[in-house]
């Protein structure tokens, strides 16, 4: 039986290398799968690249959802990367995608915003997927970093703001709750 996955995490946890290996894993077995990102995510038109280099080219959720029941039978699981982008819609169909046509769908995204609320999408997946995992990384601090943060080109942390600005390691970290409530982006240096 298909379900529906969200494996969540903050910046820096190797959500979309996560998805890539996924669907290679299924290349590597025979099958195939449907890679897609919400169109909102401009950083590269028509691929998916994680920060290490892998990249694949990909679909657009807007066009899946468009698809044919016949269509998305030609897949053997369907991955969307920056999942916390999505409409409520969008879980629904892949709820459809899952139920109706027993075709796996794994979401990858961030589960909070940068003042730690939730997006659309990942509150939609929280609230209906089968299996919720949490994907893990460090804050430089070397506790668990569950809080994506965003931060200013002289180092401060943005506390508002909208909540959509596309970035990397150029404008976004993940740090422990402790320090992202402090406000501190690493160990203060000393003189």
């Amino acid at each position: 039986m298909a379900k529906l996955y969200f494996r969540h995490g903050a910046m820096g946890s190797s959500k979309t290398a996560n998805a890539l290996m996924t669907a290679y894993n299924y290349y590597e077995r025979g099958k195939t799968a449907l890679l897609a990102k919400p169109r909102i995510d401009t950083r590269d038109v028509g691929v998916i690249r994680s920060r290490m280099g892998l990249e694949q080219r990909c679909s657009y959720v807007e066009d899946v959802v468009a698809m044919s029941d016949a269509e998305l039978l030609d897949y053997d699981c369907v991955i969307i990367d920056e999942a916390q982008f999505c409409k409520k819609s969008d879980i629904e169909f892949f709820e459809h995608i899952v139920d109706d046509l027993n075709i796996p769908v794994i979401c990858y995204g961030l589960r909070t915003d940068f003042r730690r609320e939730l997006f659309e999408g990942s509150m939609w997946l929280l609230a209906w997927a089968d299996v919720i995992e949490e994907l893990k990384t460090v804050c430089w601090c070397g506790d668990g970093a569950s809080c994506t943060t965003r931060f200013t080109e002289d180092g401060r942390i943005v506390r508002s703001g909208s909540q959509v600005v596309l970035g990397g390691n150029d404008c976004y970290t993940a740090l422990c709750r402790k320090h992202f409530k402090e406000g501190k982006l690493g160990p203060a240096k000393r003189s």
